[in-house]
């Protein structure tokens, strides 16, 4: 019996790797784009390897820059995929049950992502085994940065299980048995809200930056992941269903409208919440919060960044609430909530809680040539590898790639 396990499973890998390197002209030209893009950022962090971190432009003063900005936002696209698994788990909603597997596939790859943007901003990138359970030496439990890695590798590990298992059972034609998947979906929901928190956490934590201590970073960072995250999935199921013959109805679409609406518009109510805190008390520790939205003794870098992105956000939410309902518009306002939290959420959260620095310094940041290349490579990685995964899942979900009817069905393990 074992050995038919193994030779089934044998199987489905080698036909899997097969797949892989058949498709359309348009899937070549998207893969080849991306594998480009990742040469050119891999060329780039060489020389960052080589040179040190001084390549980029973080500085004594400002010593996370672009890297933890990007991987605070993926955490939340990976968190996002809670909320196709809630409706279709808990309330059994059927237009979202057949794509909630789509949304667990781009939780793995923004795990990915997150641990790549960590690793780039290792000063030591041979030190990654650090962050592997087991593996590594960190301060567990007493060392907010340990949570951290505990939750994302516990949350891909869940993903991985879960997709793996109902994709092979859906690809041997047999009927996923609910043990072997249902309970890690539930403690996955409860694990999705727990690495955006502990993530956000890392900041409210440190107590010498006045701009990160507030209680609503966790609750602004739920509210900014469950916008993003399910907008980016409502322009990924459309190009789906254009190239492929995998039939995803508007009616998922329009429920995942509402989900980026009411979560847009509760990350614009805190955002206000959090600019009242800040400027009515007009305190010394409003300096950070006025350097970010009107610049300060002459700074004024990241001025206009936030403003178009706090505009972007608002118009976004009025195309949402008016006119969404159009395919086109939803997309308009897809795009600018995604653009819109991207900025906020990085840049504009990230550097203004080191300036001033303590000593009143502002030395402004902004990322050089090549921290920006390797932020594309680690993004076109991530696509990469979620265009790879769903050029293996749509087939299967479809029923066009299974185990030939000729043959037994494959078995499945208890």
């Amino acid at each position: 019996m074992m050995i038919d396990v193994l030779r089934d499973y044998l199987l489905f890998i080698l036909r899997a790797v097969r797949l892989s390197f058949h498709g359309s002209r348009i899937y070549y030209t998207w893969m080849g784009l991306l594998t480009l893009l990742c040469v050119v950022a891999l060329h780039s962090y060489a020389r960052q390897i080589a040179t040190g971190l001084a390549l980029t432009g973080m500085t004594d003063q400002v010593s996370w820059g672009v890297y933890i900005a990007n991987f605070t936002f993926v955490v939340g696209l990976a968190a996002a995929a809670v909320m196709l698994v809630i409706p279709a788990y808990i309330y059994k909603n059927e237009d979202l049950h057949n794509v909630v597997i789509l949304g667990e596939l781009l939780a793995i790859a923004a795990i990915i992502m997150c641990l790549l943007f960590v690793t780039v901003d290792l000063g030591r990138p041979d030190r990654f085994w650090h962050l592997m359970p087991g593996f590594g030496e960190f301060n567990f439990p007493y060392s907010l940065l340990a949570w951290d890695v505990v939750v994302l590798w516990g949350y891909l590990l869940l993903n991985m299980h879960i997709c793996g298992y109902l994709l092979y059972a859906k690809y041997c034609g047999l009927e996923p048995k609910p043990m072997m998947y249902l309970p890690f979906v539930f403690i996955a929901i409860f694990w999705a809200i727990c690495i955006h928190t502990v993530t956000a956490f890392l900041y409210v934590g440190l107590v010498g930056r006045p701009f990160w201590n507030t209680a609503i970073v966790a609750p602004r960072f739920i509210g900014s992941a469950f916008t993003a995250g399910p907008a980016l999935m409502i322009i990924v199921f459309q190009v789906i269903r254009r190239y492929s013959r995998f039939h995803i109805r508007d009616e998922a679409l329009q429920m995942l409208r509402q989900i980026v609406t009411v979560a847009l518009l509760f990350n614009l109510f805190l955002f206000g919440c959090e600019l009242f805190k800040e400027f009515y008390s007009d305190s010394v520790h409003t300096s950070a919060a006025r350097y970010l939205l009107f610049g300060l003794h002459g700074h004024a870098m990241l001025v206009p960044w936030i403003w178009s992105a706090i505009a972007a956000e608002v118009a976004a939410a009025l195309i949402l609430i008016l006119g969404a309902r159009r395919i086109a518009l939803l997309n308009i306002a897809c795009v600018l909530a995604f653009v819109g939290i991207w900025i906020e959420k990085g840049l504009g959260l990230i550097v203004p809680g080191f300036l001033p620095t303590p000593l009143g310094e502002i030395v402004e940041y902004f990322p050089t040539l090549d921290e920006t290349l390797i932020c594309i490579g680690v993004w076109a990685f991530g696509l990469l590898l979620y265009s790879w995964m769903i050029h293996l899942s749509v087939p299967i979900l479809s029923g066009d790639f299974r185990r030939a009817q000729e043959k037994p069905a494959c078995p499945m393990p208890e």
